[in-house]
């Protein structure tokens, strides 16, 4: 029905097109005139009225033949009016819910913003304790008095502490935080029988300032790590390698691998005491024979544990 009512319209305006522009042409040829026109516009006036009958025709069929077209036309049209207001009316409170979020945002960046700037103030200095640096360190020997002992070495790790974090705070109170379980499992090891070392640890960036330390210990055996007279580390040195530069090279690599070796067998120590000066000892050495093969050897001078310093001296073995 569709394409038959599309037909027809199609053979209509074209019917009446040609039969306008005759009655143009005529009526322009005769010098008839209407509304006291020139004949010329009056032609183009009954042309353009013969456009509009045709377009009114147009129309006036699809009414007449189309129920599609009558309800789109008197039904569907006002209600797209209807919703188009509605959905202007419901605009407005999500218009106000953008701005509201686009506040929150804006606030939030400030807020991001001026974190930023206080971490870039921690940066500065404002850290006094590093997350994981050792606060506090103590030997702990097995004993009937364990509990006291350990309040004890807590109150001192206590004051130590709270130098640090707040010096200017006259009043002694507790700044360090721990884990009740932490306690209870110090207690327990330390219970048996052996020597130990305590170490006291902080769980978090520490500002000056701040009211508390959050902290969790760390026990370990208080072992020997080196005996007196052991060679813990050595090094062979030829002829061909006994200019300054290559000596130098050599005993700062002989001391480092006796720094990594002590930490592997567990000791905290953070440095290696030397006995003299090594460099001119070997140099001195030199002065007697520079053309022999040498064993560098590193000695420690005293049995040292787990928290004793380590004290070394170089044996100079000519080979």
């Amino acid at each position: 029905m569709a394409w038959i009512l599309i037909i027809f319209l199609i053979l209509l305006g074209g019917l009446i097109a040609p039969f306008g522009d005759l009655l143009g042409t005529k009526i322009g040829k005769s010098r008839f005139s209407i509304l006291q026109l020139r004949p010329k516009k009056t032609a183009t006036f009954i042309t353009i009225i013969t456009g509009a009958f045709i377009s009114a025709i147009s129309i006036g069929l699809l009414l007449l033949v189309s129920e599609e077209f009558r309800q789109r036309l008197f039904v569907d049209i006002p209600f797209l009016q209807k919703t188009l207001d509605e959905s202007k009316k419901a605009l407005v409170p999500l218009q106000a819910e953008r701005k509201r979020l686009e506040d929150k945002i804006n606030n939030k960046e400030k807020e991001l913003n001026k974190l930023k700037s206080n971490i870039k103030e921690f940066r500065r200095g404002n850290v006094v304790i590093k997350r994981g640096q050792t606060l506090f360190i103590s030997k702990v020997s097995s004993n009937p008095n364990i509990k006291s002992d350990l309040a004890k070495i807590y109150n001192s790790a206590d004051r130590y502490v709270q130098k640090i974090v707040i010096p200017s705070k006259k009043e002694l109170k507790n700044i360090l935080l721990w884990k009740p379980s932490d306690i209870s499992e110090i207690e327990k090891v330390t219970a048996k029988e052996g020597d130990w070392i305590l170490l006291i640890r902080s769980e978090t960036n520490v500002l000056k300032g701040d009211n508390f330390v959050i902290v969790y210990p760390e026990l370990l055996q208080n072992k020997i790590i080196v005996k007196k007279g052991e060679v813990i580390t050595s090094e062979f040195l030829g002829t061909d390698g006994l200019d300054f530069k290559n000596i130098n090279s050599k005993i700062k690599t002989l001391l480092r691998k006796t720094r990594d070796l002590i930490k592997l067998r567990g000791s905290i120590a953070n440095e290696i005491s030397t006995r003299g000066d090594f460099i001119k000892k070997f140099r001195d050495t030199l002065n007697t024979n520079q053309n022999a093969k040498y064993r560098l050897e590193v000695i420690s001078l005293k049995n040292s544990k787990t928290a004793d310093p380590i004290i070394v001296d170089l044996n100079i073995i000519k080979l």
